[in-house]
């Protein structure tokens, strides 16, 4: 599928470009089974209500019971949610997606006793238990939540908190139907007089076309869809807010960034440290943006300049099957097994549901849960460069899973967010270096020298400014200002006036991009894919040029899962994230990429 083709609907798919929920579960009958078996045992949590002190044997008896539920329950979510993205306009899937997530607010509150009981066990009891060879297997775990002591709640308010989950995903919810289903973005005539309309999916592949008349009407058409809806996307915005700062003021945090950060023991200095790097570094952007205008010739760059081609020449045609051929031989560093597992996944094991089709889910992701392989949402377009590159960065995620759950226990197999974005950005950086190792001319260089820095500047440049974004706009909104309309446009336009410089002609439209990132109904979460391309660099530089030893530490990364704290896993991989310097070091690397395009193209 290219961009001006018109979306498929999900019946004209072909089998083999679909994903293979089989597995998982043969039918739809299967599933509500395991919803029928998993509803009727969760009232045997109140059975262990209030004896989790009184031996380690029965503490034990209980984790063992909330693992095994809460597993049953991640097949449960885990197939309704890909069904629901398969098409969110099937009132069907829609139904299932409903009842998973009631199931999950149903065990939320049955177990919610439990950490509250555990961080009312006398201290020295505690000491007592954690040394019992019974709870030896879930040592690491329980010290994970006692961490969590001052911020844990009585009984009755975690049980009450636990009830309000499924209303306060209300936001992201009603976010996620707008932006997938009832916005329309409009439509242009291509270079043919063809109409095409746009798409979540065909969006960055118009904006990538040598037609600036094309590009601009597709700028614009979008645009003009988020003013139109700008109330309600701020409504819903600054209702996500609200309800991350209920949460954090409820469970005695000092700020919503300080409980995200702590869940993952990630110092606030990290956060804080990436943006002043980032701040110190921006010149070497300004200097890309002012090749690419000058390349371009044009008077004035907009933002919808900053993607297409410098290369006129040069077109991308890639289609799926030799995109997975051609990240395979990328992959070779990573050893054969590495690249037999990923190149079978996105074959011949049906990982992937490979193309747009009306009302799937805009984007891509990984997904999957322990019982199951993993699972990859993609929107290929054939004439996208960014699409083999983004099935290399969700292979990279999926690879991960494939490791953990294939190493791991249950319990310890789920790797913190901090550490997600490594694995797949690590991958990039393998196919890249691939791609320019190649025997190719200087206008293909010039062209993969642009994608490598752009990918620089959507990954860690892009999503810095994002972080900075959500922690102006929560620190606001924690102190008390009224977040409008003009409350958001104004951070944003700010910050896009500080990343872009004087090189970039900012269109005042341009402000509503605040209104399009799903990532910020999840508070927090942007700054980890720029942490993670500055690991993931690292970590490339040390196993392709390193040896035996650096490969097995990067797998052995990628076998360990959640057993230890995120930074302790890096640590042990050879990368120190709680210092500047991998932050420093990518930012070097994209300061040499720039210099070297200048040579190429002056």
């Amino acid at each position: 599928m290219d961009a001006t083709t018109e979306p498929w609907t999900r019946s004209q798919l072909q089998e083999r470009d679909t994903w293979n929920l089989k597995g998982l579960y043969a039918s739809a009958n299967d599933w509500q089974a395991d919803c029928i078996a998993l509803e009727s045992q969760l009232g045997t949590y109140a059975s262990f209500a209030g004896t989790l002190g009184t031996s380690a044997a029965r503490l034990k008896a209980c984790l063992e019971f909330d693992t095994q539920l809460s597993r049953t329950l991640e097949s449960i979510y885990t197939y309704a949610h890909l069904r629901n993205d398969e098409d969110k306009t099937h009132t069907g899937h829609q139904a299932e997606y409903e009842k998973a997530t009631q199931l999950l607010t149903r065990y939320q509150q049955a177990c919610s006793f439990i950490n509250p009981e555990l961080m009312n066990i006398p201290e020295a009891t505690m000491r007592d238990f954690l040394n019992d060879p019974e709870l030896e297997f879930f040592k690491y775990h329980i010290e994970k939540q006692l961490r969590f002591r001052e911020h844990t709640l009585s009984e009755k308010e975690e049980a009450l908190l636990a009830a309000s989950s499924e209303m306060a995903r209300t936001p992201q919810n009603v976010f996620g139907m707008l932006d997938n289903t009832d916005l329309n973005l409009g439509q242009i005539e291509d270079a043919e007089k063809r109409t095409v309309q746009i798409t979540h999916g065909n969006f960055q592949s118009l904006l990538q076309n040598y037609d600036r008349r094309i590009r601009r009407e597709t700028f614009e058409s979008v645009y003009k869809s988020y003013e139109q809806h700008q109330y309600t996307f701020t409504a819903l915005l600054d209702g996500s807010l609200k309800k991350d700062m209920f949460y954090a003021r409820a469970r005695n945090y000092p700020s919503v960034r300080e409980q995200a950060l702590f869940t993952e023991n990630i110092p606030v200095t990290v956060y804080d440290q990436l943006i002043e790097t980032v701040h110190n570094n921006l010149e070497p952007l300004y200097k890309y943006f002012a090749i690419r205008k000058r390349r371009l010739k044009l008077d004035e760059l907009h933002i919808y300049d900053c993607s297409v081609p410098l290369v006129e020449n040069i077109k991308w045609d890639m289609n799926y099957e030799k995109a997975v051929i051609t990240i395979g031989e990328a992959l070779a560093p990573l050893g054969e097994d590495y690249v037999a597992t990923v190149t079978q996944g996105l074959l011949e094991n049906r990982w992937v549901d490979r193309y747009e089709c009306k009302g799937k889910r805009s984007g891509a992701y990984s997904s999957g849960c322990y019982d199951s392989n993993p699972f990859i949402l993609m929107n290929y377009m054939d004439d996208n460069i960014n699409s083999v590159y983004t099935l290399a960065h969700e292979a990279g995620h999926s690879m991960h899973s494939h490791f953990s759950k294939s190493h791991q226990e249950y319990l310890y197999a789920d790797y913190t967010i901090f550490v997600a974005e490594v694995a797949s950005t690590f991958n990039e950086a393998l196919l890249t270096r691939y791609f320019l190792n190649q025997d190719i001319g200087p206008d293909m260089k010039i062209y993969l020298l642009c994608r490598e820095i752009d990918n620089f500047r959507g990954t860690l440049f892009r999503q810095t400014m994002f972080a900075e974004f959500e922690r102006d706009i929560y620190t606001s909104a924690e102190a008390g200002n009224a977040m409008t309309v003009d409350s958001f446009k104004d951070i944003y336009n700010q910050l896009l006036m500080r990343y872009f410089g004087s090189e970039v002609t900012l269109d005042p439209c341009l402000a509503l991009e605040c209104f399009r990132i799903p990532h910020f109904y999840f508070g927090f979460y942007v700054y980890k894919y720029a942490t993670g391309i500055s690991a993931a660099y690292a970590l490339a530089e040390r196993v392709t040029k390193g040896g035996d030893a650096d490969l097995a530490d990067y797998l052995n990364f990628l076998q360990s899962g959640g057993s230890k704290y995120p930074i302790d896993l890096l640590k042990g991989a050879g990368v120190d994230m709680s210092s500047p310097k991998p932050v420093a070091t990518a930012l070097k690397k994209f300061k040499d990429l720039v210099d070297e395009l200048e040579t190429l193209a002056p």
